[in-house]
């Protein structure tokens, strides 16, 4: 570990690429921590002081300006010392306490719950951010310092969490604003922490290549420049194996051991134009065969968080594959550095709007998660970085996850455009809305202005901002549908009791249920959180006692009927998807018969969209029959439990099926007759609640 800095070479530093920083503001904070962090130690037995000394060297490594150095130095005093933001404030001006408030405000939640704890410190942390995004940067300069120094705990459980933690949350959060040295230098040390035999295996095995190979990458590396020359071009060669964190997720993915990675050298080819660039790409490909497959063009449609390259792979010979990078030298800074090349001191502050779209919606979802683990879910979707890049029909570009449907493209357009869509063209063909979309694709969403983000959707969906708009909308939605249906089944109870029920009986049963108001009880009933007997008993005290068990609910025959069909056109309800009220549909005619498809069903896709016929719903339809396939625990008593989860719930069930059973788990097939898809997602989530059932989806 280097030594310390002290108090004159850090202002010397920040004097070298900014004369006018004020050299008093910057001895004043180096002196203010020192004095308040005092005899305090850190695990390493090194004063305190030397941490916020550091973490903000690592700022005038990036050329950051003054306020931020300052706020590197003061970012634990107001957490570990007795100073205040006042202090900070009165002392170094409001920029700065504005600053370090930012920066502590994620540090006091340490006591919590890991799950609540990382949530509500990433929450905190993006709230932050979004008001300026210096905060971040200071943010990941401290978790770094602190990666270098964490094998100094002593806890292996606490090192483990603050790995863990590293490797979720800030080592992405790292490359997202493409700082890519800080988030390799995190992922090493924190695969250190958390793999530690694979760790030790990896480098181990780097360290053996090198001594048994020797040069063989320097000899690569000057083999490239000198074909590069001798085609007139000046450049920069540089080579290393790749990261051993890298290779290791590499094995993972691929389910393959090291010996079997044969792409485990890198280079790097920097040149003095762009025009440069892709002449030095003809000059490569010209010279070694490219791997299909594995070009990629950076430069025209550069990464969200600003990265610009041109990628390539190689064959060298004996089949020894080497990836390379093709950049200018002033790409290559702002790749390594990202958002924080752009916060020097010379550019005044000032951050390209296009680097930060990501981080509005991430602080959206913010306002839709439920809870911790959906928050931690969501934000971990938005701030992976594999992505592909499609574009509407007039030329927009949208970056979207690999894996990315067009409900996620709808949703990064707009929150209403997925909120209404009920289908997609991509490149000009109707194709279903659970499609994975490529890159370039062109995509053009369908919408309807009655429509509604679907239950269902969330089965296929790849974006942070599209899994919480749906599950917003539809625990609204779902919320509102239950009140709906327990009303009516309410009408249908009192009807069947002795007596007139009016007003004050129903007052009287809130108070004994012990619920808030008419809507919680409706909303219970409809979710049959309560049976018809308790809400009689409730309404007028023994009054359920004088009734036979027939009187209660019965399914009634379902009868359905489609809109959309010409007259004397006959339908079935396709077995592929099996369709219920409640979900869009679209018939494919088959000679005289049209066979009704919900609007996600997979076989659309082999159909010309020009066949589709759009139907709806006729809202005297009373209900159909939805299939599932529900995977039992293999114990006695889990298949009346079943049955019973359907019969609390209102259903009919008119097919029963064991597919398979071993030691641990039986497989069914259940047809159950419901009113509508709220009614069959009711008793999807009634199964999932159960400890009888391992698994329960619709087919």
């Amino acid at each position: 570990m280097r030594e310390m800095l002290r108090q004159y070479e850090l202002v010397e530093r920040v004097k070298a690429y900014d004369p006018d920083a004020d050299e008093a503001m910057l001895n004043r904070a180096y002196v203010y921590t020192v004095q308040k962090h005092g005899t305090q130690k850190r695990a390493s037995g090194d004063p305190y002081f030397s941490h916020p000394v550091e973490v903000a060297g690592l700022m005038t490594d990036l050329k950051l300006d003054q306020e931020t150095i300052v706020t590197a130095l003061l970012h634990d005093t107001v957490e570990d010392t007795l100073a205040t933001i006042d202090d900070i404030q009165r002392n170094f001006g409001p920029d700065v306490a504005r600053l370090v408030d930012g920066v502590t405000k994620l540090s006091k939640i340490e006591q919590m719950p890991e799950n609540e704890r990382a949530a509500e410190n990433l929450r905190k942390f993006l709230l932050a951010m979004s008001e300026d995004l210096r905060v971040l940067l200071v943010k990941l300069a401290d978790r770094l310092h602190n990666m270098r120094t964490l094998h100094f705990i002593s806890k292996p459980e606490k090192r483990q969490r603050i790995a863990r933690e590293t490797m979720d949350i800030y080592a992405p959060l790292a490359e997202r604003v493409g700082m890519y040295e800080y988030m390799r230098e995190m992922q090493l040390l924190a695969f250190e922490q958390l793999e530690p035999l694979a760790y030790a295996t990896i480098t181990g095995r780097l360290a053996q290549i090198r001594s048994e190979e020797g040069g063989q990458v320097d000899e690569i590396a000057y083999r490239m420049k000198q074909v590069l020359a001798d085609a007139g071009l000046q450049v920069e060669v540089s080579g290393r194996e790749k990261h051993p964190y890298s290779i290791w997720r590499k094995m993972a993915e691929r389910h393959v051991n090291f010996e079997q990675i044969t792409d485990i050298m890198a280079f790097r080819i920097l040149t003095d134009s762009e025009e440069d660039c892709y002449r030095a790409l003809g000059v490569l490909h010209r010279n070694w065969p490219m791997i299909p497959g594995r070009f990629k063009d950076y430069i025209s449609t550069p990464k969200s968080n600003g990265y610009r390259s041109l990628h390539t792979a190689l064959v060298y010979r004996n089949s020894m594959r080497a990836e390379v990078q093709i950049r200018t030298h002033e790409m290559h800074r702002t790749n390594e550095f990202g958002l924080a090349a752009h916060w020097a001191y010379k550019q005044g502050g000032t951050t390209p709007d296009g680097q930060v779209g990501w981080l509005r919606d991430l602080i959206e979802v913010l306002d839709q998660a439920q809870d911790a683990e959906e928050l931690l879910e969501n934000a971990k979707l938005a701030i992976y970085q594999d992505r592909i890049f499609a574009f509407t029909p007039k030329g927009a570009l949208y970056q979207l996850p690999k894996g990315a449907t067009p409900v996620d493209f709808a949703f990064a357009v707009h929150t209403d455009l997925g909120a209404q869509a009920v289908g997609a063209k991509i490149n000009g063909r109707h194709m279903p809305l659970r499609t994975p979309l490529a890159n370039g694709d062109v995509v053009e969403i369908i919408k309807g202005n009655d429509s509604e983000p679907q239950l269902s959707w969330l089965s296929f969906v790849a974006t942070a901002k599209a899994r919480a708009s749906i599950r917003r909308f539809v625990r609204l939605r779902e919320r509102e549908e239950a009140i709906e249906t327990g009303e009516d089944l309410y009408e249908s109870i009192i009807a069947r009791m002795p007596g007139k029920v009016g007003k004050k009986a129903l007052n009287a049963a809130l108070k004994r249920l012990d619920m808030a108001d008419a809507d919680t009880l409706m909303h219970a009933i409809g979710e049959a959180r309560i049976s018809e007997r308790e809400v009689m008993e409730a309404l007028v005290p023994g009054s359920a006692a004088e009734l036979p068990d027939d009187s209660f609910w019965q399914a009634p025959e379902r009868r359905v009927r489609i809109r959309g069909l010409t007259r004397g056109s006959e339908f079935e309800l396709a077995e592929c998807c099996h369709p219920v009220p409640g979900d869009r549909i679209v018939g494919i005619r088959d000679g005289k018969i049209v066979n009704v498809h919900t609007i996600d069903c997979l076989t659309l896709a082999k159909e010309s969209g020009e066949d589709w016929i759009d139907l709806s719903w006729d809202p005297r339809t009373d209900g159909a029959t939805g299939r599932l396939k529900v995977i039992l625990y293999n114990r006695p008593g889990t298949l009346a439990e079943m049955t019973g989860i359907f019969a609390a719930n209102h259903v009919n069930i008119s097919h029963l099926a064991l597919q398979s059973r071993d030691e641990r788990f039986g497989h069914y097939i259940v047809d159950i007759e419901v009113r509508d898809l709220a009614h069959l997602t009711r008793n999807i989530s009634a199964l999932r609640a159960s400890d009888a059932v391992a698994q329960a989806e619709r087919i």
